[in-house]
């Protein structure tokens, strides 16, 4: 994807090169709040506490994580969006908050592409097309043959019908004009993936990472990933790209944002700390540890760029499918 930038350490030459930016003078003049659209513990609160030390010490302010869990990621938008437009309130907002929601949600309040500016790109979390083993295909496009040669007969585990992976899997449906039923459990990567592992549903997507030791095992098989290049635990499964979906580059990925209005200046300090942050070794490597890919934006502009990209692909498909808010 041209609008994004995977980094690790040997690459931070690059970021070192590009041009300083503008001073704030004592910005950031008191603690930041980095609100985190869901609760404790979830993949959102485990990449903000990865990147908040790191970026408390290079603002030499502390950086506070505030997470407001709820109403599937708004209630922590709606907080953000209303606060103070000087720099000191941050939303690390995901697929689901920013270009899911507003069309699950059409009559909330907030729009991310007016209301946030986006700092950069974060992570991206791979997704993973699972099946149980007893299904007799080898490969993505046996399943697919195998799937429509059985119209109904076939289901899928799926955590929500609004969750990225679920709505992932019904665009695959839909490409290929599959009929296989969509059972809903109270979680992906938990209460779905047991139920594929017990053999309740033969087929699931979920994060690439809550697959990987199942597969090792011989409990499931992987048949594709979600993301722009294969994933390092995985190396023969091969991308929805590789596979003819050029449109699904990007798993469950996360950007950083702040209200619009924010002064330039500080917006270009946002971006240049979460750069260094995002170069980090130690913060790289933590982040792979847990099955999140860093991934940048050059520059504001370019994380709008994305995030208007985003809403095009999921606005349009969500009012086809005609999933709605539960």
């Amino acid at each position: 994807m041209q609008a994004l930038i995977r980094i690790a350490a040997a690459v931070g030459c690059f970021i070192a090169a590009a041009p300083a930016p503008a001073q704030t003078g004592n910005y950031p003049t008191r603690p930041l709040r980095m609100i985190v659209p869901n609760a404790p513990g979830g993949s959102s609160d485990f990449v903000a506490r990865i990147i908040q030390p790191k970026m408390s010490e290079l603002f030499g302010k502390q950086v506070i994580i505030d997470n407001r869990g709820g109403a599937s990621g708004n209630i922590g938008v709606e907080v953000a969006a209303r606060s103070p437009a000087d720099g000191h309130t941050l939303l690390l907002g995901n697929v689901g908050a920013m270009a899911i929601n507003p069309y699950l949600y059409p009559n909330f309040s907030v729009q991310p592409l007016r209301d946030f500016i986006c700092i950069s790109t974060v992570v991206d979390v791979a997704g993973a097309l699972a099946i149980h083993p007893s299904l007799p295909v080898a490969n993505f496009r046996e399943f697919i043959e195998y799937t429509r040669a059985r119209p109904g007969k076939l289901s899928y585990g799926s955590s929500n019908p609004g969750a990225a992976q679920s709505l992932m899997m019904e665009y695959i449906k839909l490409k290929n004009n599959l009929d296989i039923v969509r059972i809903d459990y109270k979680g992906g990567a938990g209460p779905a993936t047991i139920g594929l592992l017990a053999g309740e549903v033969q087929a699931a997507m979920a994060t690439g990472a809550s697959y990987v030791g199942h597969v090792k095992a011989g409990k499931l098989k992987m048949l594709a990933v979600v993301s722009s290049k294969r994933i390092a635990a995985a190396p023969d499964v091969p991308t929805l790209v590789e596979l003819g979906y050029p449109e699904l580059t990007t798993g469950s990925w996360q950007a950083l944002y702040t209200p619009a209005g924010t002064p330039r200046a500080a917006v270009n300090t946002l971006h240049d700390t979460l750069m260094k942050t995002l170069r980090d070794p130690t913060v790289v490597e933590r982040l792979a540890g847990g099955g999140a890919d860093v991934i940048t934006s050059r520059s504001p502009e370019e994380c709008a760029a994305f995030m208007k990209t985003q809403n095009q692909f999921w606005g349009p498909f969500i009012r086809r499918v005609g999933v709605t808010a539960q």
